[in-house]
């Protein structure tokens, strides 16, 4: 048996946080989405124009470094959400993403999200509740990775002037 989009919206984690209502409005605008193992989902610079619920499977967030294969910042397991930067003008994606192994997931459509997010402020506000601590946390991860992979050895104890 086969579960709605609706039933699908309204189970997520990620949700979990969202009135009832709320969770039924943002699933006007959602499809299933699948990924095979390896497949590009999205580039770091591209047009931010979606965002997805992890249902089963893995996605990597990358980012470009000149000369290299992209670096994995991060991996996002099922019962999360991936994209936020629909959420920020210019909707320009701050990493890229590639599918660690098979994905399920359901898509989005962000710029129909962002215009119910206008038309009602109080639906708006729920929604940036349940991506702020994501944009922080990603945030935080990337920063941690980025100083085990550049950190400069510091001064000794006492060694600043």
């Amino acid at each position: 048996m086969t579960i709605g989009v609706g039933a699908r919206v309204a189970r997520h984690p990620f949700l979990a946080g969202l009135a009832p209502a709320h969770r039924a409005e943002l699933a006007e605008y959602a499809a299933p989405a699948h990924f095979a193992a390896h497949e590009r989902i999205f580039t770091e610079g591209g047009s931010a124009d979606r965002f997805w619920l992890i249902e089963k499977g893995v996605v990597a967030l990358d980012m470009r470094e000149p000369g290299r294969t992209p670096l994995v910042v991060e991996t996002l397991p099922a019962g999360t959400v991936l994209g936020w930067s629909w959420l920020v003008a210019p909707y320009r994606w701050a990493f890229g993403a590639r599918a660690w192994e098979p994905v399920e997931a359901l898509a989005f459509d962000a710029a129909a999200v962002r215009v119910r997010c206008d038309a009602d402020p109080g639906f708006g506000y729920a929604v940036l509740r349940c991506f702020v601590p994501v944009i922080l946390e990603r945030m935080q991860t990337t920063r941690l990775r980025l100083l085990d992979l550049y950190a400069l050895p510091g001064p000794a104890a006492g060694a600043w002037p």
